[in-house]
This record gives structure tokens, C-alpha cells and sequence, in this order.
């Protein structure tokens, strides 16, 4: 069914994806620590794995997706604990931050969203099991409720990251508990005023790398596809994961997707360096569908450097597909999605290759503007159309009334089209009849309040003084 390729980062290479199951293919997405607001940084990965969830879907497969939110960690802890504000209260308000800006870029609802606080049984069960069979142990000495995972037990401990042992700092700090500082925390004891679960060893809560792989297994079982996220889980966060389902007897996945982070001066973004852009920060100087065709334009697994002047140059790309679309529209009639083209095809099938897939929609766009100049309008559709189901792939289809509904511009000059025309008509009706005097006037009312009509042969166009023309 497929001739997809993806680069594996276990295989460190780009390999044909060949499903578990024939026609279905199953994602996990780590997802968010709710600890603060998301910045642009934070919603790349939902945007880029967005696109592989709807290039899939497109070709024809059934497509389960998860995507986890982290709501108990001792950021969120610590951040609630110095605003004076309860943990769950803070993780659950960051929550709703992350959905709504998943949601204003167009990404697709996970088919579950699963919380870590709402999987302690299954945590606790994959736990029991590593010690069963020998991968884990209780820090006894302690007698806190702490468990920590054998590093050294797993003879290829570090394949994902290419982690040699001796190189590996897991960065929890000393821990007297532990047989060897390499060995990293699945459950830790409670502490006074944290939230904990009872245990067989004593109450405590989750360790980090632990929930993700209760989470997948519950959800898309011990074999699943792909597993993915951002490049700066690979370690030690994946390949915790990794050690924990293989020390449990699982499979666990068949592939390893990260992607790029996105960059300012260099340096990935984030909190601890000041360099944060707030997704509703930026809204206000960029739509929401040019954001997304933002983030989503370099491919997935580069570095994608801030900078306003990139942004603003992504927001007048993605404006000449729309008015391109609109021109169609307006002078031609409705546009329905098309038929994607071989080599927009051949781009997604290698490794999501957007940058590639987005120059066919270019070059797409200027062969129908070209049709649409010389009165050729069968093509201009045709190419209109093909537009439209590329960038619905992509997630940007400007003519999608996601876009067009949640636009405010675009309803405002939806509105004023509906005036317009009116005025237009009653100027046609006018030179009909002769009536040289009124049509005039109406072209001269229509010029005071920054309206041009131009007359083609299409019939009249009227034309802003910015630029966008119906």
C-alpha cells in the first residue's frame, strides 16, 4: 500500500515503514509537560507529526494516535508550590493552554490523550514486573519507597542515543539508593505535601520515563509503529523507555521519529533561556494558518531558526496560495479538493520531505495563475483543486472553513464582498441602461471608501487598497 520512507533514529537511517498490521498503523506521541504556557517551540512536534498522521490517513490507513499529557512532575510541583496554587489546579489549567493552541494551529484531536496521573495502576504493574525479572530493585536502605531501573542489567543499554555506559548521566542528581548513579528512578517515595499512590513498596509517584511506556503499551500494546517526539528526549528519556519495555519483555516500537527543535540565535527555545515566543503572543501579529504553514514548512527532522523576518516571509508565501485560491473561487466558481500531484506524492513519501512537497504547491499555484490570466480557467481549477488537497495534507488548506470561519479578516472581507457585489451589480445595471451619471457615482463611493473596480473579462473585480481582490 505504501512506498513510505522514514528516518529510524534507532537504525540511523531511512527505512521502507512497513506497519505491524496491514492498514493500520499506530503513533505515540510524547506530549506535554503541562508546567507553563506553550511557546512556539513546544507545538512544532504536534504540527510535524501532524502531517505524518494526515499523509498517512490520505493514503488510506486506519491511523490510532496518542498523544500523553504529563501532568505530575517536579516542575509542575515546584512552579504550583511558589504560586501557592494546588498541583493538579496548576497542571490542569496548563492543559487547557497546551489543547487550545494545538487546536488554533489545526492540529488533528489525538485518538486519546492520556494523563500519567490517570495510569498509576499500569505504572505500578510494568514496576512489579522489571523487578521480577531482575531489571529492578527497592532502595531498601532508604526505606523512602524508592525504585530505580538497573542500567547495567541490559547488556545494550544506549543503542538509541549511541550512549556508550560509561558516558551516561541520567541528571537526577546523587542518589544514595542506588547500587550505580547510572541507573535511573521509576518510582519515587513520597515526600511531605506531594501528592503519592500506595505501592508494594510504599506510597510515592511516578518517576518521568516510567509513564510513557505504561501509556503506550496500554493503548497501542507491547508492538506498536512509531514512536515520537522531539530530538531532546532521545536521551535519556527514549532510551529509558526503550529499557524499560525490553526489560519487561516487550517489543515496544518498530520506529523512532524525532523532530528538530526550533531555535533562536542557535539555541534551542526555552524557558530557562528567556527566549520563549507565546503562542498567543504571536497570533497577534500572524494568523494562525500562517503559524502553522510556519512550523510546519522546514522539514521535520531540521532546525528551524526563529526570526520575525522568516515569519512574515511564511505569512506572504502562505497569503499568495490563498489569494490564488480566492481568485479561483470568485472567477471560476467552488473549489473542491483535487487530486494531489506525483511528485507533491514522492516528496511526503520520503521522510516528509515538506519543503520539496510545498514547491510543487508553489509551482502549482503559478501555472494557475498563469491559466487564470490568459482565460483559461479549466486549468486554473484544476490546479485550484490540486492546491487544495496538498495543503489539506499539509494541514494549511486556506478554503478549509476551520480557516476561513476562525479568520476573523476573512469574514470580515467575506462580509464586505457580500456589500460590494451589490454595489457593483447596481453599477451594471446602471451602464445597461445607459445611465452613465450613476454608475459613476457608484464607482466613485465604492473608490472613497478604498474599493477599485476594475473592469476584466471576467466581468468587474473590486480590489482593496492592500492588495486582496474578489
Amino acid at each position: 500500500m505504501t512506498e513510505l520512507r522514514l528516518y529510524d533514529t534507532m537504525a540511523g537511517a531511512v527505512r521502507d515503514f512497513v506497519p505491524v498490521r496491514p492498514g493500520h498503523v499506530s503513533i505515540y506521541l510524547c506530549g506535554a509537560t503541562v508546567q507553563g504556557l506553550p511557546h512556539i517551540g513546544h507545538v512544532r512536534s504536534g504540527v510535524a507529526f501532524d502531517v505524518l498522521r494526515r499523509w498517512l490517513m490520505a493514503k488510506g490507513y486506519d491511523v490510532a494516535f496518542i498523544r500523553n499529557v504529563t501532568d505530575i512532575d517536579d516542575k509542575i510541583l515546584n512552579k504550583a508550590a511558589d504560586a501557592g496554587r494546588p498541583w493538579w489546579e496548576w497542571a490542569a489549567t496548563y492543559e487547557r493552554a497546551f489543547s487550545a493552541a494545538y487546536d488554533a494551529l489545526g492540529v488533528l484531536p489525538p485518538s486519546a490523550e492520556p494523563r500519567a496521573t490517570g495510569h498509576i495502576t499500569q505504572m505500578i504493574e510494568l514496576i512489579e514486573r522489571l523487578i521480577e525479572r531482575g531489571h529492578a530493585y527497592v532502595d531498601l536502605r532508604s526505606g523512602g519507597g524508592d525504585v530505580y531501573f538497573d542500567v547495567l542489567s541490559l547488556p545494550d543499554y544506549g543503542k538509541l542515543s549511541g550512549h556508550r555506559i560509561d558516558d551516561v548521566h541520567q541528571g537526577e542528581g546523587v542518589a544514595t539508593g542506588k547500587r550505580d548513579e547510572r541507573d535511573f528512578t521509576l518510582w519515587k517515595g513520597a515526600k511531605p505535601g506531594e501528592p503519592s499512590w500506595p505501592t508494594p513498596w510504599g506510597r510515592g509517584r511516578p518517576g518521568w520515563h516510567t509513564e510513557c511506556v505504561a501509556m503506550c503499551e496500554a493503548y497501542l500494546g507491547a508492538e506498536f509503529d512509531i514512536h515520537a517526539g522531539g530530538m531532546d528526549l532521545v536521551f535519556p528519556h527514549h532510551e529509558n523507555e526503550i529499557a524499560q519495555a525490553e526489560g519487561a519483555g516487550d517489543r515496544f516500537a518498530r520506529y523512532w521519529l524525532h523532530n528538530g527543535w526550533v531555535t533562536m540565535g542557535g539555541e534551542k527555545m526555552s524557558k530557562s533561556l528567556g527566549n520563549v515566543l507565546a503562542i498567543p503572543a504571536v497570533l497577534q501579529r500572524v494568523r494562525a494558518a500562517e503559524l502553522r504553514y510556519y512550523l510546519g514548512s522546514a522539514h521535520y527532522r531540521s532546525m528551524l531558526e526563529f526570526s520575525e523576518t522568516a515569519l512574515q516571509d511564511a505569512a506572504k508565501a502562505y497569503s499568495g496560495i490563498e489569494d490564488f485560491l480566492h481568485r479561483v473561487r470568485n472567477r471560476v466558481g467552488a473549489v473542491v479538493p483535487g487530486e494531489w500531484t506525483p511528485k507533491f506524492a514522492a516528496a511526503l513519501d520520503d521522510d516528509l520531505s515538506v519543503p520539496i512537497a510545498l514547491a510543487e504547491v508553489h509551482a502549482a499555484r503559478a501555472e494557475g495563475n498563469r491559466a487564470l490570466d490568459a482565460g483559461d480557467h479549466e486549468t486554473a481549477l484544476t490546479q485550484a483543486m490540486s492546491i487544495r488537497t496538498m495543503m489539506g495534507i499539509l494541514g494549511a488548506d486556506p478554503l478549509d472553513e476551520r480557516w476561513e470561519s476562525k479568520d476573523e479578516t476573512s469574514a470580515a472581507l467575506a462580509a464586505v464582498d457580500v456589500l460590494v457585489r451589490a454595489e457593483v451589480q447596481r453599477r451594471e445595471d446602471a451602464r445597461n441602461r445607459r445611465d452613465w451619471a450613476e454608475a459613476d457615482a457608484i464607482r466613485d463611493r465604492l473608490k472613497e471608501a478604498g474599493i477599485e473596480v476594475t473592469d476584466t473579462a471576467d466581468g468587474p473585480q473590486w480590489t482593496l487598497l492592500d492588495g486582496y481582490s474578489k
